[in-house]
């Protein structure tokens, strides 16, 4: 029996927008307290496998302590945040700094909606989806909802009456702008492949082939876009401890930190969720478990769809655990200079992909697939170019010297920057002295200290 056999028998487990809002409001509640309890607990266990796999990975032993094998770490972890004094800074503005975590938890929640974990099953006698609900405009939805989510970091930053938190949020607020816009158009491109922008009618056009293989470009770029826009490694410039403390929660502590946290690993997995829905079938089985007729019926789907979570997640602590931060320069020549251009020709190709499909063309997919690879291996090599001219700079010696520092020349008097203090300071080490205009033996300038020592030693 062939997958594309296997697909047409599940056929009619797919659902479309007529199969919602039929539920009784039982039904209803009891969605939405198990797609929050399955985020939670998703939470919960990512932090320990996180910590887990970081130390295999770094050679160290990891949580062992509480619980078998350390299994209880991230519970007790809770309580100890929960425990702890909430310290208010006195400079804080109050009304936006306890609203930011409420801000940045509660879109990461209600984003995943619209996420379909399976086809249609029975509950208790009623007929229903293995989703929330759905929406004509479900992806507009996620990345409305999401965006919201960004202004708690900001607001966060802004509010905590500090410098390095202030400068985190600004960073986050340049991140989400650059990498969103990438995202954005690697969402036009499944919309031109499926015709819709319904989740639950995007998995059900992956039903003869997944998009990973027909957008592959599309895939790649979402793959970049998902890790900086959640902030993490090796894209957590936002909260950079080695520069900005803590960056936009530096002033947080006890519970108003969790939160942060708390909206961090749950947007991990809505990115996830949303790239198993538009790149990787969604809830359906992978080959070769389609080859059996019953893999996407019943209760089985959501066992792929959690599945292919957790190797997402994995994606994410395995870049945190082996790849460096990103310099901010770097980092922001990748989102303009590489995926937007990237992004635009691919959408530019799909756009032309979908009208030979209408008219009839057969073979329009294979050349599709082909054009794809030759954009992802065009990314790659852009990218090893780049990195390639950054390390080059670095063994030159880095960038041209800068000129002559005028504290004043701004019209407002300013502290030089460190390139500037740099530059006087190697000037004064080349002249063999502590301070260009100081002798090194301890006199100043005109004050014939060499002289004195000269004539002394002559005596």
């Amino acid at each position: 029996m062939t997958a594309d056999a296997a697909r047409v028998r599940a056929a009619d487990q797919f659902t479309d927008l007529s199969d919602f809002g039929r539920d009784p409001w039982w039904l209803i509640l009891a969605k939405a307290i198990v797609v929050f309890a399955f985020l939670v607990l998703t939470v919960l266990v990512a932090i320990l496998i996180e910590r887990k796999i970081m130390a295999y990975m770094q050679n160290r032993v990891g949580p062992n302590r509480w619980g078998p094998w350390g299994s209880l770490q991230s519970l007790v972890d809770g309580v100890k945040l929960a425990l702890k004094e909430g310290i208010v800074p006195v400079m804080v503005d109050r009304p936006v700094y306890f609203l930011a975590p409420i801000i940045a938890v509660v879109p990461a929640i209600m984003a995943f909606a619209v996420i379909p974990f399976g086809p249609e099953v029975s509950v208790f006698g009623h007929s229903t989806p293995l989703q929330l609900t759905d929406l004509p405009v479900a992806v507009l939805y996620i990345l409305a909802v999401t965006s919201v989510g960004v202004y708690g970091i900001v607001l966060a930053g802004w509010s905590s009456g500090s410098t390095y938190p202030l400068l985190g949020g600004l960073r986050s607020t340049a991140q989400v702008i650059s990498y969103e816009i990438a995202m954005g158009l690697t969402f036009a491109a499944v919309f031109l492949a499926a015709g819709t922008l319904s989740t639950s009618g995007i998995v059900a056009a992956q039903g003869r082939f997944w998009y990973v293989l027909l957008l592959f470009p599309s895939f790649v770029i979402y793959l970049v876009s998902m890790v900086g826009e959640t902030n993490r490694a090796p894209f957590d410039l936002p909260e950079a401890e080695g520069e900005l403390v803590g960056g936009f929660h530096t002033e947080y502590s006890s519970l108003r930190f969790a939160m942060f946290m708390l909206a961090e690993y749950i947007n991990m997995t809505t990115v996830s969720a949303l790239a198993i829905t538009m790149f990787l079938g969604g809830w359906q089985a992978p080959w070769p478990l389609s080859l059996w007729a019953g893999a996407d019926s019943g209760w089985w789907p959501v066992l792929w769809f959690v599945i292919k979570i957790w190797l997402l997640l994995f994606l994410f602590i395995w870049l945190r655990s082996t790849l460096p931060r990103f310099r901010y320069d770097q980092f922001m020549n990748l989102g303009w200079k590489v995926l937007i251009p990237a992004a635009l020709l691919w959408v530019m190709l799909v756009a032309f992909y979908r009208a030979l499909r209408d008219d009839g063309k057969d073979g329009a997919a294979i050349a599709l697939i082909v054009c794809g690879i030759a954009i992802a291996i065009a990314v790659v090599v852009g990218v090893r170019r780049h990195y390639a001219a950054a390390r080059a700079e670095v063994r030159a010696g880095g960038p041209p010297e800068p000129a002559g520092f005028d504290a004043a020349s701004g019209g407002f008097p300013v502290p030089p920057l460190p390139e500037q203090r740099g530059e006087r300071a190697l000037t004064g080490r080349a002249e063999g002295g502590v301070d260009a205009g100081r002798d090194p033996g301890g006199g100043g300038p005109g004050d014939g200290g060499s002289e004195n020592r000269k004539e002394s030693s002559d005596v």
